[in-house]
């Protein structure tokens, strides 16, 4: 899936743009427990909840592909063997009208996921008439339809004891704690929808935490391999080239790596190519390679890699290098300076003692107070 897909299918979560009529789902204690189940219609209800409902399934499709949302890929022996692809089948196929499917869904998502307070899981399935687009941007005929649904896993927080005022009496009253239902945590779609049609071979993964990809949850709902957070990916990125490198890995090359991975970034938004950009080993061994790294040490860091993120990963670029931030940490400094000016960093060993140098451009301010630079000493 591409992130215009993404957004194509976003702008269906409105009242005037869904065929979503039900909204089903179930809340789940501190405990475990399935306390009760859900069933809301959307056609029939309060028109403000039934807006805010879809406003929240929304939020589980927010970010963008590689980083909050991720692709779940199912081999062909996943898709004909396992059960747990069947059930996402059968929830697809049934509207989410199958109790039995839906039940055992509930009851998978409440034994793996562990949060720190009750929550309530939503679904709404869908069927979206997928139709051509012209040049100007104007809808064409329908070619296909996209049957899908999504999964919206949202924490309940209790809201503290308040003063309401209520106008019909003009007085403020004393409101008991209340749960509020807050935005997604996690949240899932299936199948894929890739190049604006259905592929049964894949899913999208939403969590609204850099840090954890709740791995229990992905290996009871798809049977696969949990993907690795961005917060995680960008640690074993750096640990990767430091530990690989050794001795290798200088300020200057590390600059070089955050400069011709920006460059990319960059070079991919003025192709307005919608493919995510990805990062491979090959092109991380190439840009060590351009700035004369030996070949010893590329190696390992292609190992390494394979060792980490698996053989043949594609990394999206911004979960492993800050490219719009430069920073240097030492236990007793740490040091920010912006990505353009990263060049006026240096290091420097004077009369044995390691130096960071930074070139003085302009005026100096120290918390606020202009210095001036003693150019006797």
């Amino acid at each position: 899936m591409t992130d215009r897909e993404l957004r194509e299918l976003k702008r269906r979560f409105r009242p005037d743009k869904s065929n979503i009529s039900t909204v089903v789902g179930c809340y789940i204690n501190e405990n475990k427990e399935v306390v009760y189940k859900i069933n809301q219609s959307l056609s029939l209800g309060d028109s403000v909840v039934s807006e805010q409902l879809l406003a929240v399934l929304r939020r589980s499709l927010s970010g963008s592909i590689g980083i909050s949302q991720n692709q779940i890929e199912f081999s062909t022996k996943d898709v004909s063997e396992s059960p747990k692809h069947a059930l996402l089948m059968k929830l697809r196929a049934s509207g989410l009208r199958d109790e039995d499917a839906l039940g055992e869904l509930y009851t998978a998502i409440a034994e793996s996921l562990e949060l720190d307070s009750s929550y309530v899981v939503l679904l709404a399935s869908d069927v979206y008439d997928v139709k051509t687009r012209h040049s100007d941007g104007e809808d064409g005929e329908s070619t296909s339809q996209f049957s899908y649904f999504t999964c919206a896993i949202c924490p309940v927080k209790e809201a503290p004891n308040a003063l309401r005022f209520r106008e019909a009496d003009r007085l403020f009253h004393s409101d008991s704690a209340q749960g509020i239902l807050s935005n997604p945590e996690i949240g899932f779609m299936f199948p894929a929808f890739d190049d604006r049609s259905s592929n049964i071979y894949g899913a999208l993964y939403y969590t609204r935490s850099k840090s954890t990809s709740y791995s229990a949850l992905t290996e009871r709902i798809f049977g696969v391999p949990h993907p690795m957070p961005p917060v995680v990916q960008r640690t074993a990125f750096s640990e990767t080239l430091g530990n690989a490198l050794a001795d290798e890995c200088t300020l200057d090359v590390v600059k070089a790596v955050h400069s011709a991975i920006g460059e990319i970034v960059e070079a991919h938004k003025e192709s307005k190519d919608p493919e995510p950009l990805t990062v491979t080993k090959h092109n991380v061994k190439e840009m060590l390679q351009s700035i004369g790294v030996e070949e010893e040490s590329i190696k390992k860091v292609g190992t390494a890699m394979d060792e980490i993120f698996g053989n043949g990963a594609a990394l999206t670029p911004k979960n492993i290098v800050q490219y719009n931030k430069f920073e240097l940490k030492m236990p007793e400094i740490k040091v920010t300076v912006s990505p353009e000016y990263k060049e006026l960093v240096t290091t420097r060993v004077i009369g044995g003692e390691k130096y960071l140098m930074i070139k003085v451009s302009g005026p100096i301010e120290v918390n606020g107070i202009p210095v001036s630079i003693d150019e006797d000493n």
